[in-house]
């Protein structure tokens, strides 16, 4: 497994694939902060306490914030990494000939898997850091220990979210022969599961936790609460009004202690749903027949 994890991990770095997704990340994450540091002002109050991490979460007038940004990327950036993983060498008739090699069949997909993972976190904590450094020098205001934390663990969970749909995208190259197909299927089940399951749950009528529960499907809702709950501490009156109806009153900013404990039943349904995706293309790749072409 670490031979294949090397030589994946070698043909991500060194691929013109990376080093466009790596820019256009990048690109989109220094425009979102410009913007953000040039209506901070405005978001911050007398009695804001995380001044440092309003960085990743102000807004401007003409882009959406940092934090949208990643959420809109990292999916794209998973499937763009696993989408041919399958698929491209069997097509080619190179996963036969590897296969041939005292090499088993777990380890061409756990290296691939890690391959793609260990890409995606360099990606993620570069970025966060890069944009963390550039609202340093233009704030000037230094992150305290608790938002350092908070930047850690956002950051953790963005890999683990990455990883669900890397588990994904690896799927659908097992299932389908076409790479085209399986970048198709994957990028039409993100695109139904970012856009279209909120409206859904939003339309549906009657009981807010059916509502909730019906959200809670996507990942991308799951994501999107934990990581709102880590970068935003100071609860808004809405946002306190509907963790009341299920966790009671909460003190406001939220202590980090409190706010992974707010957090920890997403981190634990996005890591669900990326271990059944991913034990669903294990079993399957194991049991597949490989011909050589």
């Amino acid at each position: 497994m670490i031979a294949v994890f090397r030589k994946e991990l070698t043909d991500h770095l060194v691929s013109l694939r990376f080093l466009i997704l790596f820019a256009l990340v990048l690109a989109a994450a220094i425009a979102a902060t410009y913007i953000a540091t040039q209506n901070i002002r405005g978001a911050v109050t007398e009695d804001t306490e995380f001044i440092f991490l309003t960085i990743f979460t102000t807004r401007g007038t003409e882009l959406l914030t940092f934090l949208f940004f990643l959420s809109l990327f990292i999916p794209v950036i998973s499937i763009a990494l696993g989408f041919d993983a399958i698929n491209s060498e069997r097509n080619s008739g190179n996963l036969s000939r590897l296969l041939s090699q005292p090499i088993f069949r777990d380890a061409v997909i756990n290296g691939k898997f890690l391959a793609g993972l260990a890409v995606l976190a360099i990606i993620i904590v570069s970025v966060i850091a890069i944009v963390a450094g550039l609202g340093l020098r233009i704030v000037g205001v230094p992150p305290g220990s608790e938002e350092v934390l908070r930047l850690i663990v956002f950051a953790l969970i963005s890999i683990i979210y990455g990883a669900f749909w890397m588990a994904l995208a690896i799927l659908f190259s097992i299932l389908f022969k076409s790479a085209t197909t399986s970048m198709l299927a994957s990028i039409g089940l993100w695109i139904f599961l970012f856009f279209f399951m909120p409206v859904i749950a939003n339309a549906i009528t009657g009981n807010a936790t059916v509502q909730m529960m019906v959200a809670r499907v996507s990942p991308c809702t799951l994501y999107g609460g934990a990581t709102s709950v880590l970068l935003v501490p100071e609860l808004d009156e809405y946002t306190a009004s509907i963790l009341y109806q299920f966790v009671g009153r909460l003190p406001t900013p939220l202590p980090f202690n409190q706010s992974l404990l707010l957090v920890w039943p997403q981190v634990v349904g996005i890591i669900a749903l990326a271990a059944i995706c991913f034990a669903v293309s294990y079993v399957r790749f194991m049991r597949e027949e490989i011909r050589a072409i």
